[in-house]
């Protein structure tokens, strides 16, 4: 009888992992009307009420019409608010229902279910990205200036909140606490960052405020990417994103090293 050996995985469990990713994807595509088709109707919504009420009434932002001005800072509006929705959801439920067990005991290490997560999120907040867009050239200006700008913050900016949600997910104990920090934490950061104007025209003591928020240069960033215009250094709101994308990352990746809030 040959004796039965443990299965080899290598370095890296890639069909664990990726398994995971599909996992993670196929969940918010069997329910779009709620995950893909909701957020694009609000963002489209939101525009065209701006468009009715403020059209013709506001004048030309740095050279760009207030219309078009504010439809990168919606469409970011809609990658931060599901790539965070997205792990967040997914963690939250599998921790209520009692079934995380079942992605704790595979043999995926800490890394590999960092990456499954993270990149379900992003999927999701940069597949609604691109239904916004779609659903909003026939209402406004929608190109690319700066191709690679944008692809870069939006990638960045679906990440950096897909590992927020992740992180939220592992921290909360119920909903409420979900529901907590997209309240005070996420809206109030988009609202806050320029999504409805330029922070150049805020006091002297919230531009500078400004300067601390990631949501700020990921909003100016993908901005730059469309229409060529900003209100930062594109450089240095690179530099950010790339920094709090790897804390978030480690800190997430020692969550789940730990086991915090998951094997007990």
């Amino acid at each position: 009888m040959i004796e039965a050996q443990p299965r080899q995985f290598g370095a890296v469990n890639w069909l664990g992992a990726w398994t995971l990713y599909v996992k993670e994807v196929q969940r918010f595509l069997k329910v779009p009307l709620q995950t893909i088709v909701a957020p694009v109707i609000a963002a489209v919504l939101f525009l065209a009420v701006f468009a009715l009420a403020f059209g013709d009434r506001v004048s030309a932002v740095q050279g760009a019409s207030y219309l078009d001005f504010i439809v990168p800072g919606l469409i970011m509006m809609a990658v931060i608010q599901n790539a965070f929705a997205n792990t967040s959801s997914s963690i939250i439920i599998s921790k209520i229902q009692g079934n995380i067990v079942d992605v704790l005991m595979p043999p995926i290490s800490p890394a590999e279910l960092t990456a499954a997560y993270a990149l379900g999120g992003a999927t999701r907040g940069l597949m609604v990205a691109v239904i916004v867009v779609v659903a909003m050239a026939p209402i406004a200006s929608v190109g690319l200036t700066h191709a690679f700008a944008a692809l870069f913050f939006a990638v960045a900016a679906s990440l950096m909140l897909s590992l927020v949600g992740l992180a939220t997910g592992i921290w909360a104990d119920k909903f409420d606490h979900i529901a907590t920090v997209t309240n005070f934490v996420i809206t109030p950061l988009a609202f806050l960052s320029g999504t409805f104007y330029s922070v150049r025209d805020l006091p002297d003591v919230w531009i500078t405020i400004s300067q601390f928020d990631p949501f700020f240069y990921a909003i100016d960033g993908f901005r730059y990417g469309m229409l060529g215009i900003s209100d930062s250094n594109l450089w240095v709101g690179a530099a950010v994103l790339i920094t709090v994308n790897v804390v978030l990352w480690v800190l997430c990746h020692q969550m789940f090293v730990r086991g915090y809030k998951l094997k007990s």
